[in-house]
């Protein structure tokens, strides 16, 4: 297994991407889910001048990213006293591959009265047990998976637990949105109303709001 999805260099927003983000679309290409969890990154660590948390990010995908090199930059391209917008650019081969733009708001500890209502439960944490199958693809198969309903390879509603058990870029734990990020463009894998044989697609844009911030190491997705 490979130590991490990315390999820092000894360039700034400059990464080596490892075999781990390939996908199940081509041998040579990226899942989906990897850069746009590396912009997420570069959102996070824009500098600001108050404590915040990401509360949404856009990815639009403009073309395949490579399993290679890939140079990621960011800037807050709108700033304010509790809300800003920051925007972050990901390329690779000489070309721009992807663009996000998040939404950053102040952090509060607030005493928030008792009628707030309480998000429903997420189903129980998955124990062990055995993997589920999915596409042969080296992201996929380094994640590791467990079925919280339904089912991947037939048709209908289905949700999986995912855990990612590798850095997203060596030498770093993952943050809650990183490793949401990482997970949320495998909807249109997990369900699905045609057999997966012969029908397939890939969606041009992944767009993710956070009602609270992730916690843990396991994201359960549903779709």
């Amino acid at each position: 297994m490979d130590e991490a999805f990315y390999i820092p260099t000894s360039q700034p927003g400059v990464f080596t991407a490892t075999g781990a983000t390939v996908g199940p679309w081509d041998p040579a290409l990226q899942h989906g889910g990897l850069p746009s969890a590396l912009l997420a990154r570069a959102a996070e660590a824009t500098e600001s001048t108050w404590p915040g948390t990401v509360v949404r990010v856009a990815v639009e995908i403009l073309g395949p990213v490579p399993q290679a090199e890939v140079t990621v930059r960011s800037a807050v391209t709108r700033s304010g006293r509790s809300v800003e917008l920051i925007e972050a650019e990901l390329s690779a081969g000489g070309r721009t591959a992807a663009k996000a733009r998040a939404w950053r708001i102040r952090t509060e500890t607030l005493d928030l009265p008792d009628t707030v209502p309480v998000n429903e439960p997420a189903p129980p944490l998955p124990t062990a047990g055995e993997p589920v199958a999915v596409f042969g693809a080296p992201f996929l198969q380094v994640m590791e998976l467990r079925a919280a309903a339904g089912s991947w390879l037939e048709p209908g509603p289905a949700s999986c637990w995912f855990r990612q058990p590798i850095p997203l870029v060596a030498g770093e734990e993952p943050t809650g949105l990183q490793r949401l990020m990482a997970v949320a463009d495998c909807g249109n894998g997990l369900s699905n109303v045609l057999p997966l044989e012969g029908w397939m697609f890939i969606n041009p844009d992944l767009t993710v709001h956070l009602e609270r911030y992730p916690e843990g190491e396991w994201i359960c997705l549903e779709a």
